[in-house]
């Protein structure tokens, strides 16, 4: 029973980085597509342009109520 405990705790041991490093690869493949589903591509082509000049400034006659 001791020596199916030890070989079963060298096997896990070993297959550590292994596991890790798939499911580390599976989780950032999946947050990939969560988030290309949150942001479309399409964003850019709906965002208005930046105005080019500003409008009039404010006349001195109207105060700030701060």
């Amino acid at each position: 029973m001791s020596g199916t405990i030890l070989a079963g705790s060298v096997v896990l041991y070993t297959r550590i980085p292994s596991l890790t490093k798939y499911y580390m690869s599976e989780l950032k493949l999946e947050l990939t597509k969560v988030v290309t589903q949150m942001v479309p591509a399409q964003i850019d082509d709906v965002m208005p342009e930046l105005p080019s000049a500003t409008g009039l400034p404010v006349p001195g006659s109207v105060k700030s109520p701060f």
